[in-house]
């Protein structure tokens, strides 16, 4: 598949996304929504994709919404583009819901600014690297709408509900450094050297892991955050613990290690999932 609005390339088991809309610092508009949502499609599908890396071209990551429609921007009455279905469903959230649902890791490498749906779109990602020069923004009550992209759930899991308010709140943007010190992005890096430390991780991951093991924690670590007991995490992983322990992976894991090579796992995520996945409820986030 082609994209107008992003670049799609996979190599040695990374797939690197590329927001691309450079000229208008890669802002969000109804295509780009679409587009990524087929995107992940994509990655799920391919088992030659290990690990997803997302990134801008230019000097932006995702300056946020397309504002060329002035004052009607966020009026959903005024948009051509709408989620099919519920008609006020958040075209961001679908993005993230995207994302969340994702069977590859996912690493976010911000080169540059990252604000309104720019950020909020990428806090499902599982890691978040950020250049020197990046720069971020909860700025909605600055242009009189509201949080979205369920960035309402994401944002005080991720950095705590006090560091949330305080950003979202005062709708400020703020620089790489607090972004690290508030704990949005796990590490800064100088501009040239932002894609090999994300690069660096992906590898680490797609060359080591099992693809199954991955998509099977993946998904443990996201879904147990809203558990209400331990024992809804103990059910589960007792189950994937037993599926994999009796898999090829397992064994080869195993036999890797002794043997000191690097291992050759066989599953795929795409089509040997386990019989309980997935094991939450059955609604499709489109």
């Amino acid at each position: 598949m082609s994209y107008e609005t992003l670049d799609y390339q996979v190599q040695d088991g990374i797939l690197t996304l590329t927001l691309n809309r450079p000229d208008r610092m890669n802002a969000f508009n109804g295509l780009m929504r679409r587009e990524l949502i087929a995107a992940f499609d994509a990655a799920d599908a391919d088992d030659a994709v290990r690990v997803i890396v997302v990134t801008g071209a230019g000097r932006a990551f995702c300056a946020g919404a397309d504002l060329e429609k002035g004052g009607d921007t966020f009026n959903r009455h005024k948009r051509a583009d709408q989620p099919e279905g519920d008609d006020l469903r958040d075209g961001g959230g679908t993005v993230s819901l995207r994302i969340y649902e994702s069977t590859k890791p996912v690493i976010g490498a911000f080169n540059g600014a990252a604000v309104g749906v720019g950020v909020t779109m990428t806090l499902p990602m599982d890691i978040r690297l950020a250049s020197t020069k990046a720069k971020f923004g909860f700025v909605f009550a600055r242009r009189g709408i509201t949080m979205e992209a369920c960035s309402s759930w994401f944002l005080p899991r991720l950095v705590g509900p006090m560091q949330a308010a305080e950003w979202v709140f005062t709708g400020r943007v703020f620089d790489a450094e607090e972004a690290l010190k508030g704990g949005l992005v796990r590490s800064l890096h100088e501009p040239d050297e932002l894609m090999p430390a994300a690069y660096k991780l992906a590898r680490e991951i797609a060359d080591n892991t099992s693809g199954m093991s991955a998509m099977l924690n993946r998904q443990l670590l996201w879904r147990m955050m809203a558990a209400d007991h331990p024992m809804e995490a103990h059910i589960v992983d007792s189950r994937a613990i037993a599926f994999m322990g009796e898999s090829a992976d397992a064994q080869e894991g195993v036999q890797s290690f002794l043997e000191k090579r690097a291992p050759e796992f066989k599953l795929r995520p795409s089509q040997d999932k386990p019989p309980f996945y997935p094991w939450w409820d059955e609604r499709k986030f489109r």
